[in-house]
């Protein structure tokens, strides 16, 4: 065994767990899946009951988006400073504590303020689980790691989805929130007794008794101890989180934050406004629920086939590909025909392409961003991006409300994918990156 932790685990086959600390990132993942579709289920709902029009309920529906990315951006560079797991138990606490109080909301303004606070802990959750699959992998499964931790989100669209559809046939749009709230809760004893800190964090950090901890994780991972830590490098190697603004970092920040911004712009329309738009054809709210539920199905497989292709193929040159399809798509949904069998092929397709694109740049978070600022990194990349997503629906309601239709909207969201995959192409030529 190497006298570094870190290389036995990157080197040895993964072990039951690391694997269970995978699955856990899965489920947390699910957590934000699960929040974006809880105010779209939930959105028709509210403008009926509070008479909102739609420039107003997108402004709603953004307010959780603005949350992740301030939590991304302040919140989430904490876990290279306090630990991957303080920090994700702290985010789970202000996650369920936002979804409990949603539920309690009588107006705009009040359900805005709890939207962002939740937002506020998924931001900080988001980045902490990227590194927490990618340290926590061997070097042969981590991208694969990383792509399955990613699947998480569609997998909670999914799966909350169809309890949202089932809590809207028989409550009204409160009930989804108080579900969200319960699913959160529920991750906190699970990450208290099944999680450890991350050993890259131990290793690169040194907090008292690191040595007694590092040996009791890999323990439990079937390693034998070590006997001293291992030299530390020089002050001048150790590096800073905010090594992601300088020189040889820096461009590749730049690249994937704004690629990223690009491609997140497209994702959250489709993913906020779907609902609404199935429902304005003619159709119930359940039946709107189904077909974004059918777009994160694809989604789903869309992120376990980047996964897995990513093994054989380029994980740059999947990205980018996948990011064209998704501007493709979205831009056909526009004109699809307005029935259910065609609008769920559709969105099917488009999920399965969008998804597929995100889960690569998190690969791409996870392999460009060193230890000691892979949260912030992460976190700066998932901040700029949601940030800026929350645009996306804000952007989409004035358009439908200046009286545009889908066929129009949608091309014009669309074009925020196509530039982030031009850029995404043109950028990573030239910045630095550890891909061979």
């Amino acid at each position: 065994m190497s006298d570094d932790p870190r290389t036995t685990i990157l080197n040895a086959p993964m072990s039951r767990l690391q694997i269970l600390a995978v699955a856990i990132t899965v489920g947390l993942n699910a957590l934000d899946g699960f929040d974006v579709v809880s105010i779209s289920f939930a959105a028709p709902g509210i403008a009926l009951e509070w008479g909102v029009e739609r420039g107003a309920l997108g402004i709603v529906l953004s307010m959780g988006l603005i949350g992740m990315g301030l939590g991304s951006l302040l919140v989430a560079p904490l876990a290279d400073v306090v630990g991957r797991r303080p920090l994700m138990l702290g985010c789970l606490a202000a996650m369920t504590a936002g979804m409990f109080l949603s539920a309690t909301a009588d107006g705009i303004y009040i359900l805005s303020l709890w939207r962002i606070l939740t937002g506020l802990g998924i931001g900080g959750m988001l980045a902490s689980i990227n590194a927490v699959a990618a340290e926590f992998s061997s070097q042969k499964r981590r991208d694969l790691s990383v792509s399955i931790m990613s699947v998480g989100y569609p997998v909670g669209v999914v799966v909350g989805g169809l309890i949202a559809a089932w809590l809207l046939n028989h409550f009204d749009w409160r009930a989804v929130f108080i579900f969200g709230g319960v699913f959160s809760a529920l991750f906190i004893p699970l990450i208290l007794i099944f999680l450890p800190e991350s050993i890259s964090f131990l290793v690169q950090k040194r907090p008292n008794g690191a040595l007694e901890k590092i040996n009791g994780i890999i323990g439990r991972m079937g390693h034998a101890p070590i006997a001293a830590m291992p030299p530390m490098p020089a002050v001048a190697d150790r590096g800073r989180p905010s090594d992601i603004f300088r020189p040889g970092l820096a461009f590749t920040t730049f690249v994937l934050s704004v690629s990223y911004f690009l491609h997140i712009m497209t994702f959250y329309y489709m993913q906020s406004w779907i609902p609404k738009i199935v429902v304005d054809m003619g159709f119930s709210q359940a039946q709107g629920s189904s077909v974004l539920v059918w777009a994160n199905l694809g989604g789903a497989i869309g992120g376990i086939a980047i996964g897995a292709l990513t093994i054989r193929f380029g994980l740059k040159r999947l990205t980018t590909l996948v990011t064209f399809g998704t501007a493709a798509v979205v831009s056909m949904f526009g004109f699809v025909a307005p029935n259910l069998t065609s609008l769920t092929i559709i969105v099917f397709i488009a999920g399965f392409f969008w998804n597929s694109a995100v889960v690569g740049f998190y690969a791409l978070a996870a392999r460009n961003f060193p230890t000691h600022a892979r949260a912030t990194g992460t976190g700066f990349m998932i901040g700029f991006g949601r940030a800026g997503a929350a645009l996306a629906p804000i952007i989409a309601g004035f358009l439908f409300q200046a009286g545009l239709g889908r066929d129009v909207v949608s091309p014009v969201m669309a074009a925020g994918s196509l530039l982030g995959a031009i850029l995404l192409l043109i950028g990573l030529r030239h910045a630095a990156s550890k891909e061979a």
